[in-house]
């Protein structure tokens, strides 16, 4: 499969250091995108754990089938979705421990958000509130569901989408990884087609800049490391509140174009 790849990190305007990370790992078609929190309480730290972490459990599963996973594996996901879960475990764990044995980094924890491309497959998993987008035939689409207190609301109809958007509470996260020492990590699939633009971002981009408006710049970028800057200079023109991050990766059409793609996806054996 052939990807076009486009990421960038910045501090944004209010806040004295980056707590963001990411984790491009090309030869797997691997993405990982981590949002730190705890301040004083080193949330970089906890990112950088996250993502580090996310890209070697999975690419020691890849060499070795044998790893064990450290969840449950769910039977209608493929070995890669279950393998990412894992994974995202595995960067609980060690956020956990390490918090634990350094009391500087108490209360540090850390949203993550990662996909791992597998021919016509998008393995999507994630905890907390960065999110990925799939923008596909010029709509957006959110794949993931934000796990704030806000949103639970919203889903729950306690409040209504205005009020969400106004409200004083949108970092209040009611999932995160580090805080305890197991998380529940929810992962999806999706069918892939040529010309898919994934985003993952953290909310620093998506509290900042409109869903259209992210559309609007990844339609008329030339290509995706453009679009990424643009993105972080949109957020920070509208007031910079927090660290934003975006990794954006694009399915380029391929000579076998849709329908090999979907006989592939049709075909393919369920646990690869």
């Amino acid at each position: 499969m052939h990807i076009q790849v486009g990421a960038r990190t910045d501090l944004g305007r209010k806040r004295g250091n980056n707590e963001d990370s990411f984790k491009l790992v090309p030869e797997l078609n691997l993405f990982i995108l981590s949002d730190g929190m705890g301040g004083e309480a080193h949330g970089e730290i906890a990112s950088n754990i996250a993502v580090e972490t996310i890209a070697a459990h999975c690419s020691e599963g890849v060499k070795n089938k044998s790893v064990p996973l450290l969840a449950e594996a769910r039977p209608e996901l493929t070995e890669k979705t279950n393998r990412l879960v894992s994974a995202i475990h595995a960067a609980n764990h060690e956020i956990y421990d390490s918090a634990v044995k350094h009391p500087a980094q108490r209360g540090m924890g850390a949203t993550v958000v990662s996909i791992w491309l597998n021919e016509t497959r998008l393995s999507v998993a994630h905890v907390g509130d960065s999110r990925c987008y799939l923008l596909r035939a010029g709509e957006l689409l959110q794949l993931t569901q934000d796990h704030s207190l806000v949103a639970e609301q919203l889903r729950r109809g306690i409040i209504t989408r205005e009020q969400a958007e106004k409200s004083d509470m949108q970092s209040v996260l009611i999932r995160a990884l580090g805080i305890e020492p197991d998380v529940q990590v929810d992962a999806d699939e999706q069918l892939l087609m040529d010309g898919d633009i994934l985003v993952l971002c953290s909310d620093g981009l998506s509290r900042m800049v409109s869903d259209v408006e992210i559309a609007s710049t990844l339609l008329t970028a030339p290509e995706m490391q453009g679009a990424a800057e643009r993105l972080v200079e949109l957020a920070n023109e509208y007031g910079g509140e927090d660290n934003v991050s975006v990794v954006l990766v694009k399915v380029e059409p391929t000579p076998a174009g849709f329908f090999w793609r979907l006989w592939r996806w049709l075909n393919k054996p369920l646990n690869s």
